[in-house]
């Protein structure tokens, strides 16, 4: 058996980030920059007011409560023709570009508006820019807004609208294919036969790549025949920038998946030192990484956190790619005998007011238990022989 490290590195060092492409804005969410996006305008595009209220000369507001003269209205999208002076005011809403002359705002809430003598009492004294944004106070043309290696999010994308860029250079969102092997599956929702049972990876893992915010490409089940197997890698290494495949990648007498991808591909076949999912195959078929997980539920999903998700993380330009470890308290025993392997356990958690997890068992922790691992906010890293008791801490793989 080999160290889950040596095997996390063996799949990284062979991966690649993916090409720069050009995308809308509005398809860039979760992609990462492959350039430094720069404002090229300045916002807010001119001084505006944060508050619905009255524009005015701070000068005027000393010694209030004082009365001004309206002399018009100014709403968000429109503009004041003309100068505010001396002893005026305008009514002004939230956004509406501030009236050349004035310098302040008075807020509504601290004003009474005679609209039959044309006047307004204001109640208190404002200091000049009181409720003003400035001109250009977020950005300025020029300014670096977002390095390259971010990865957009929505607040990233709303200042990169607010500056009015309509594309950005990104790397590519990788289109990952998902193929689950075996004669025993079955996904069409008919009554199962003797030794049948339903596909549940290609669903699971499916969801998981479209959750990372890649594209998931559904290659369907391909039965236990050497062509049947060989067409769906084939086809998804041609289609896809990488695929995934479940089943055939332990040691059994009728696993043609090894037999296929030691003829098609550059593999390396693995036993890690980790339960579950100990067997583990990577390699490339052409220039397209391959990924060969393990058959049980449970096994499948673990070594797609493990291993599989932070080499595609790499393939999309992110800057960190191992999974989320952080500390936890266990309120269970944990702990197991001595087998050579870091166990990763199903565990539900809660965090406290100060951000704290205290982890228990989520359920059954048999690598074909499905549900367990379905209620499972994170996985619990357990060392090999490591005695785990209630109150311990626990090194935690946070799922959520």
């Amino acid at each position: 058996m080999i160290s889950l490290n040596e095997a996390r590195e063996h799949v990284l060092d062979r991966v690649g980030t993916l090409a720069v492409v050009t995308v809308p804005v509005a398809e860039a969410a979760g992609l990462v920059l492959a350039t430094d996006a720069v404002a090229a305008e300045q916002v807010p595009p001119f001084d505006n007011t944060a508050m619905d209220g009255f524009a005015v000369q701070a000068a005027d507001t000393i010694g209030a409560p004082v009365t001004l003269e309206m002399i018009g209205t100014v709403a968000a999208g429109a503009a004041f023709d003309g100068t505010l002076g001396p002893g005026q005011a305008v009514r002004i809403m939230t956004g509406a570009p501030m009236p050349s002359g004035a310098d302040a705002v008075v807020m509504v809430e601290r004003s009474t508006l005679d609209e039959a003598a044309g006047t307004v009492d204001l109640e208190i004294e404002v200091p000049v820019g009181n409720h003003v944004r400035g001109a250009g106070e977020d950005s300025q043309p020029g300014d670096l807004l977002f390095p390259a290696g971010t990865q957009l999010t929505a607040g990233h994308l709303g200042v990169l609208a607010s500056v009015g860029l309509q594309a950005v250079e990104v790397v590519k969102r990788p289109r990952v294919g998902v193929v689950s092997t075996g004669d025993e599956l079955v996904d069409d929702g008919r009554t199962l036969k003797p030794g049948e049972i339903r596909d549940s990876n290609r669903r699971t893992l499916l969801t998981l790549v479209a959750e990372a915010g890649w594209e998931a490409v559904d290659l369907g089940i391909a039965v236990d025949e050497k062509a049947a197997i060989e067409t769906a890698f084939v086809n998804g290494a041609a289609t896809c920038d990488a695929v995934l495949s479940s089943g055939g990648v332990s040691m059994g007498a009728f696993d043609y998946v090894k037999v296929v991808l030691d003829e098609i591909g550059d593999m390396r076949w693995m036993q890690i030192a980790i339960k579950p999912a100990k067997p583990f195959a990577f390699g490339l078929i052409g220039d397209t990484p391959m990924f060969g997980l393990p058959g049980n539920p449970v096994s499948s999903m673990v070594s797609f956190e493990l291993l599989a998700k932070p080499a595609l993380r790499k393939m999309a330009g992110e800057s960190e790619f191992g999974p989320r470890v952080v500390r936890a308290v266990s309120a269970d025993s944990l702990g197991h005998p001595a087998d050579g392997k870091t166990h990763f356990l199903r565990v539900e958690g809660a965090q406290d007011e100060f951000g704290r997890w205290t982890v228990r068992r989520a359920g059954g922790q048999g690598s074909h238990q499905l549900t367990a691992m379905a209620r499972a906010d994170a996985l619990a890293m357990v060392p090999d022989g490591e005695a785990m008791e209630p109150g311990d801490e626990v090194d935690i793989i946070v799922l959520r």
